[in-house]
């Protein structure tokens, strides 16, 4: 008898009834049969997985609070970018624990994401705002890597237009630990020359050098005046990034007014908790001038086709992973949910509660200093914002921590320093605990000049949109959330089948304990003994993964799946420079591979090669061993996806594999879809010896609107060794382990939690499970669709894996477009699959093993009934321009106005099939113009001055 808990019977979407019923649909006797006609028996895995049986919900629950318990959850004021904050009850509740915002896809499909667009795109003003810049990005994945990215921006620029001598990038030793780690590692990899120094004399600004970085405040808390230095760099045609904090930028002259090119940081104290390391939006912000280049996604505001105002990703034909080859970054993951909340909280308190919080931070550190200096302390910097720095030696140190530990308060420790980063979480009761730490006395305090200088205060305004100021009350701030929740399609709808994403359940159970104290509230630099709750998670995780691949050790520390390929690329670099074959740089990738890969490669110091698919989409055997031969000298690796980019279990993958390592490479296999391989095969069964791991996809995280995502990477004893370390916390497996790839050492370590609670409640037979269902609801759909549409590749037996793709291309003949197919899709109130990709003309679809029968013969009627309509317009029966999918898709507004101008009826527009008459999803704008919207890139919310412009034109 079942257990009535089982998360299996939650997880999983079809009964045995349900199961039996597309078997017979699809004409085959059994589940088992189908997987045998889906994986080539030669790569099929033979034992069982070593993983726990399965617990049930609850068992999970007590299982889980058991393991916070081993953490200790002390105050933490070790700063270095990490910072206690409050996340205000109505955003907790609404946005970061609601379903409807954290099942939402990256918002491709603008005109049923505006809610989380314009959520964005408050956030993007926010920064522009605080750090006095006109351009901001949407996020990016953490500090380390925004630094890394505006780098990269500096140094491409840099070799735009003629050779240069230009190699060199000069960074300051103020700079956080964690951030110079991840330029190390970038930096290497392509070339360039790190010069780290305490103070950047002029000198050194000479032809060779591209950019520079600071920190402000940096990394012992010291505020300092830049302009000089930049104004010097920038006579010498040297731009300037400048790392800083957007809480201190509320008190502190912005990057943007003294003369920054790039400002970067982590938005994480405004809002989102410490999480043991994330995940945290990082933020982005530049120049005019940067605004076509700049990296990540850009929210901008165009029109639709009736002229209404409506958010959209701005210039996202030219995201950085489509260009492939020519890409200067990887990126395809943000931090979307992450900063939603960011934007939220300054929604919610405006520029007065974040200044009040600022001072009120600002002056806990200022009578620290004072009654520290008056006790006879010597402090290390006179003009902070939150960082108090004293001087100590070893024994003070030593007697310091034994003190403090025993109140259960962690400080920053560094080489004859103390540091004391306060935050807003700090109460009365507080600062006496930490006063008494130092036997302190508040009586003692002395009138020291210890505070911002005059030069350096901030005197613009900023926040200053509407939006910021109409929202402080929880009534209002709870409406606008849902208002804006109203205008999006997420899992709470419908099914998303968006091919090779995997948008499957993201279970309460799995979620819940990313909110519990013990894990939101540890700082990523706490000692060891702090987190043996968090080490515990770890390890097991580890393990469960490396038996899942059939790899012998795993890193958690990418944080997304473009990192995940990223870190491993930079193992096999590793492996081949430990060998002395350092030259070996070239990345073979098939045509059908991830956009990412080919970035990725290049990234990593790579040189790309692209071998051909056949006609079925499979790697072509012939092309692939000439090309090996070709470059057997120089051969790197291959970046192979499998199942393949075409949904396809390639029969000769082993075969692929082995002729690569005959010519000296190693193999890389890109995890993407691991959903369709879980317990089935592995990356380790096909000779794999590296491969990533997409979290988001495969193991549950949420896609959250365009992130929180994880990618780790496995390996196999060859590159074991080289897996990434950290400059803080040690992680490293050997003395060989490569620079870090992300600022936290386990990345975004608390949704880490999400995917060991997907397995452990799954437990060794539930994951099995869970892939044959993929692989059921798949060819289901094939089933119940191809005599209609032609489905474009399948197997040797005619079987698809996890996701099939359905050819719309001899539609263009009547003027249809898979565009039109996809805008069409939201009238019956779903997501559109993956337009275009892997193929041109094409969507991809995914149904994956959480959806229903019922889900998905809705989903199949939806795209017959559509099918009909392009019918009609072949016969001649539906006009060829003015037809139900050229204006599709139909608003609420358009439906209802007074005059119907359309050579069709209303009905027909919006209730093309009877279910929607009772569960209608209005998407909240017409077909949006994207051109417009490039020609006019509008990214943040207009200022005041052009309300009150808009307000005398109304009165005259």
């Amino acid at each position: 008898m079942s257990h009535p808990h089982q998360f299996a019977l939650r997880h999983l979407g079809n009964s045995s009834d349900d199961v039996k019923q597309m078997l017979d649909y699809i004409g085959v006797e059994s589940l088992d049969s189908l997987i045998d006609q889906t994986i080539p028996s030669a790569i099929r895995m033979q034992d069982d997985l070593n993983i726990p049986e399965a617990l049930d919900e609850q068992e999970y629950i007590k299982h889980i609070q058991s393991i916070a318990k081993k953490n200790k959850v002390y105050r933490s004021y070790i700063g270095q970018g990490y910072y206690g904050t409050y996340t205000p009850a109505p955003i907790l509740r609404n946005v970061f624990q609601n379903p409807g915002w954290y099942t939402q896809y990256t918002p491709y499909q603008a005109e049923i994401a505006q809610g989380r667009l314009e959520a964005l795109f408050n956030y993007q003003t926010m920064v522009a705002d605080l750090t006095g810049l006109p351009i901001a990005n949407a996020s990016l994945l953490d500090e380390g890597t925004a630094a890394a990215e505006a780098m990269f921006l500096f140094y491409n620029l840099a070799h735009k237009t003629e050779e240069t001598a230009k190699d060199t990038f000069l960074v300051s030793d103020k700079v956080f630990t964690q951030t110079i780690d991840v330029l190390k590692t970038r930096a290497k990899a392509v070339g360039i020359k790190l010069i780290i120094k305490s103070i950047i004399p002029e000198d050194l600004l000479d032809d060779k050098v591209f950019g520079l970085m600071i920190q402000y405040p940096d990394h012992e808390g010291r505020v300092d005046d830049y302009s000089d230095l930049c104004n010097k760099a920038h006579d010498h045609n040297i731009l300037v990034c400048v790392a800083t904090d957007l809480l201190a930028l509320s008190l502190l002259t912005p990057p943007g007014e003294w003369g920054a090119d790039v400002a970067i940081g982590n938005a994480q104290r405004f809002g989102v908790p410490m999480g043991f390391g994330g995940p945290h939006a990082a933020f982005f912000a530049c120049k005019e001038d940067y605004k076509r280049i700049i990296p990540g996604r850009i929210i901008g505001l165009s029109i639709d086709q009736y002229n209404q105002p409506a958010y959209r990703m701005a210039l996202q034909t030219r995201e950085q992973h489509i260009k492939r080859e020519k890409a200067t970054s990887n990126i395809c993951t943000a931090q979307a949910l992450l900063a939603i909340m960011n934007g939220m909280y300054a929604v919610y308190n405006g520029p007065e509660g974040i200044r009040a919080i600022a001072e009120r931070i600002h002056q806990y550190a200022s009578d620290f200093a004072q009654i520290a200096i008056a006790a006879g302390l010597s402090i290390q910097h006179h003009a902070f914002f939150d960082t108090v720095s004293i001087l100590a030696d070893p024994k003070m140190i030593r007697d310091i921590k034994s003190t403090s530990d025993a109140l259960g308060i962690n400080f920053y420790y560094g080489p004859g320093i103390i540091q004391i980063s306060f935050d807003e979480s700090i109460t009365g009761a507080d600062f006496e605990d930490i006063l008494s730490v130092f036997n302190l006395k508040r009586e003692r305090k002395l009138a020291a000049d210890v505070s911002i200088p005059s030069s350096l205060k901030r005197s613009s305004s900023y926040l200053t949109h509407p939006i910021f100021h109409d929202h402080r009350s929880e009534t209002s701030l709870m409406r606008y959330i849902k208002s804006l929740e109203n205008k999006d399609i997420s899992l709470v709808h419908s099914m998303i089948s968006l091919g090779s994403c995997t948008m499957k359940l993201n279970a309460a159970s799995e979620l819940f304990p990313v909110s519990y104290e013990a894990f939101a509230n540890i700082h990523p630099f706490v000692p060891a003994d702090q987190v043996k709750g968090y080490y515990e998670i770890f390890n097991a995780l580890e393990s469960w993964l490396c038996t899942i691949t059939g790899m012998k050790a795993c890193s958690l520390q990418p944080n997304s799946g473009a990192q995940g390929e990223y870190a491993g690329l930079l193992t096999i670099a590793a492996y081949h420079e430990h060998h002395g074959q350092s030259h070996r740089k070239i990345a073979l990738i098939p045509e059908s591979a991830h956009g990412t890969n080919p970035a990725s490669a290049v990234m990593a110091g790579m040189k790309v090669v692209v071998s051909k698919t056949d006609e079925k989409g499979n790697i072509d055997l012939d092309d692939l061993k000439r090309l090996a031969e070709l470059h057997k000298e120089d051969l790197a690796c291959l970046m192979v996806t499998y199942p393949s980019t075409h949904g396809v279990f390639e029969t000769k993958i082993k075969e692929i594999c082995n002729i690569i390592h005959d010519h000296g490479g190693l193999v890389y296999m890109d995890g993407a879809n691991m959903n369709a391989q879980v317990g089935l095969t592995s990356p380790g069964i096909i000779h794999a010896d590296v491969c990533h791991l997409n979290l988001h996809k495969t193991f549950a995280i949420p896609h959250g609107g365009g992130g929180p995502g994880m990618g780790p990477i496995c390996v196999n004893e060859k590159l074991e060794p080289f897996l990434p370390g950290h400059s803080l916390v040690h992680i490293e497996k050997s003395d060989m382990a490569i620079h870090a790839v992300s600022s936290a050492p386990w990345g975004s370590a608390s949704i880490l939690l999400i995917s060991y609670g997907y397995i452990a409640m799954l437990g060794k037979e539930g994951v099995v499970n869970a892939t044959k269902h993929a692989i059921l609801n798949a060819n289901y759909l094939k089933a119940r669709l191809e005599k209609s549409f032609k489905v474009l590749y399948s197997g040797e037996q005619g079987r698809a894996a996890h996701e099939l793709i359905l050819d719309l291309r001899p539609f263009k003949g009547v003027n249809v477009t898979a565009e039109d197919v996809a805008k069409r899709l939201m009238d019956y109130g779903f997501h559109a699959p993956t337009v275009s990709f892997p193929v041109a003309g094409t969507i991809m679809i995914e149904p994956t093993e959480s959806e229903n029968k019922i889900e998905l013969d809705r989903f199949c009627e939806a795209l017959l009934q559509i099918k009909t309509e392009i019918d009609e317009i072949a016969h001649g029966e539906a006009d060829a321009n003015d037809n139900v999918l050229k204006n599709a898709p139909h608003t609420c507004q358009l439906v209802s106005a007074d005059e119907w101008t359309k050579s069709y009826s209303r009905s027909k527009a919006a209730y093309p099939l009877s279910y929607l008459k009772t569960a209608k999803i209005w998407p909240s704008v017409s077909r949006i113009n994207n051109a417009y919207g490039d020609r006019n890139l509008v990214c943040t919310c207009p200022p005041v001055s052009a309300y009150s412009t808009e307000i005398k034109n109304q009165e005259s």
